[in-house]
């Protein structure tokens, strides 16, 4: 393979992996936003999501699912922005041309709590894995693995054992 060969496939690698992360980017902010339409078409038809609420299956059920949490956390009637969700130390390994698999640290805050209350509601890591429809990179399953208050387990790495729902 020539330089300018390896050159190219490095790029378009990194691309990839970029667009990969702003997925679960925007996923956090529009969660957060409750912007639940366009949150769900960051999933596959068909994505598997886990987290500490339950398991559902298919974009409408996330969506509900979701909306359903929102709710249960919009306690001062708000509309947004009840939680925030910060990621950080995002892994993508690129498994094909048209599969991934991530994972990243999730601090997970309430924003209605009195000051002198801890904001903290969770620390996890997200465990995903990532298909390319039709030149778009999406969540095709994603599982929350929850550290603290209450350790859930879950893990693997990226590529090597990423633990994701079935």
């Amino acid at each position: 393979m020539s330089t300018e060969t390896e050159t190219a496939k490095s790029l378009e690698e990194l691309l990839a992996i970029e667009a990969i992360k702003n997925v679960r980017t925007r996923y956090c902010h529009y969660l957060d936003a409750n912007r639940m339409d366009a949150l769900a078409q960051l999933f596959t038809s068909d994505a598997i999501c886990e987290v500490d609420r339950g398991i559902w299956r298919g974009r409408d059920a996330i969506r509900e699912g979701l909306a359903a949490a929102f709710r249960a956390f919009d306690t001062q009637n708000r509309g947004r922005y009840p939680f925030l969700h910060a990621i950080a130390n995002q892994w993508v390994e690129l498994l094909g041309d048209d599969r991934a698999e991530g994972r990243c640290y999730l601090i997970d805050l309430v924003t209605t709590r009195p000051r002198t209350e801890s904001p903290f509601l969770l620390l996890g890591l997200y465990a995903d894995e990532y298909r390319r429809v039709d030149g778009q990179w999406l969540i095709s399953r994603t599982r929350l693995d929850v550290v603290w208050p209450e350790n859930n387990g879950g893990g693997g790495d990226p590529g090597k054992g990423l633990v994701l729902p079935d």
